[in-house]
């Protein structure tokens, strides 16, 4: 039998995990956002992937403002030049989880237990975490998930 599961990561501009989740493969990368972003606001620079109005309800009530570039069918908007060059920036999620899985080796395919294969993620994310030069930029958050 053969399990997937996603990892998914709030970041914040200095390179640090700000909060994770753990899913199943098949879940909607949408349905943990909400949660992972519970004790945060400001801005949240994610892909087209999370386009979602009532996600975006939900998180401006909750002060958190989702930003994503817009998908071809929609129609285009009026977006601050800042908010325009963050997006760019959110290579920096790719980097963050190139260097979990590579240098902290989250990524493992023969675990022989659930219990190892989470004692593994944590002491990876932890590995993560004690690194003092992360990949950074200034004031913003990112949203990202990857297959673990």
């Amino acid at each position: 039998m053969v399990f997937g599961l996603k990892l998914h990561l709030i970041v914040n501009d200095l390179g640090e995990i700000m909060n994770f989740q753990l899913t199943t493969g098949k879940t909607n990368d949408r349905l943990p956002v909400e949660n992972l972003c519970k004790h945060l606001m400001g801005k949240m620079f994610a892909d087209k992937g999370y386009i979602s109005k009532d996600l975006f309800k939900k998180l401006i009530e909750k002060g958190v403002e989702l930003i994503t570039q817009i998908r071809k069918n929609m129609k285009n908007a009026f977006m601050p030049l800042w908010d325009k060059l963050m997006l760019r920036k959110r290579s920096i999620i790719e980097t963050i989880i190139d260097q979990l899985k590579n240098i902290s080796q989250i990524e493992h395919s023969r675990h022989r237990s659930i219990l190892n294969f989470l004692v593994n993620l944590i002491a990876g994310i932890t590995a993560y975490a004690l690194k003092e030069k992360k990949p950074s930029i200034t004031n913003i958050y990112m949203t990202g998930s990857q297959y673990v």
